[in-house]
């Protein structure tokens, strides 16, 4: 069994899985945390034209809750604000097909509420869940240039492991890096 090295969540923070009526706000929190983290990383115009797209958004991930998904969504909550957390993760996607290993496809906290513990408390119902689920490991990908996310991973106990892809946005290339973190799973092949 792998040491956690997250620190324990606030206690007012609940994690727990989303629901249909999350979907809106879960889409609030993933633009907003775009825009708020990844200015001069990815261009404006992006980020901008991330606002016409939330109900969009919001009317995909609401289908997604009846097309029998693998991809688990949690969200973090706290009185008063009610969701102020996302992360999602599942099988590791390469190549369009899933691998052993598992994957954070996302993690994001609402830009007012960093800080708090809610990304701490979402990471550590992750680690506990895929570590039960049996992965060997969990990995992601993060922006090269996210100096801040790419402190929380680490503090979280997960490393680069030299992989680099790009995706493009508005026309430019937008440098990733693969983060992986050992779990209590049987050895990866």
């Amino acid at each position: 069994m792998t040491t956690r090295t997250t620190p324990a969540p606030p206690s007012d923070v609940r994690v727990r899985d989303m629901t249909v009526d999350d979907c809106e706000a879960v889409t609030r929190i993933r633009v907003r945390g775009w825009q708020a983290a990844y200015p001069g990383l990815i261009p404006q115009s992006y980020l901008d034209d991330m606002d016409l797209s939330v109900a969009e958004d919001a009317e995909r991930r609401r289908a997604s809750f009846t097309g029998g998904c693998t991809i688990v969504n949690l969200v973090a909550e706290r009185p008063g604000p009610g969701v102020i957390g996302w992360a999602c993760y599942g099988p590791y996607r390469e190549k369009g097909r899933p691998l052993a290993r598992g994957e954070l496809y996302a993690l994001y906290v609402a830009p007012e509420q960093i800080g708090t513990g809610a990304g701490r408390a979402l990471m550590a119902e992750i680690l506990t869940r895929t570590e039960a689920g049996g992965f060997p490991d969990l990995a992601l990908w993060v922006l090269k240039e996210n100096a801040p996310a790419r402190r929380f991973y680490e503090r979280a106990g997960f490393r680069p492991d030299g992989a680099e892809e790009s995706f493009e946005a508005d026309g430019v290339l937008v440098p990733e890096v693969r983060y992986v973190r050992a779990l209590g799973g049987p050895a990866a092949s």
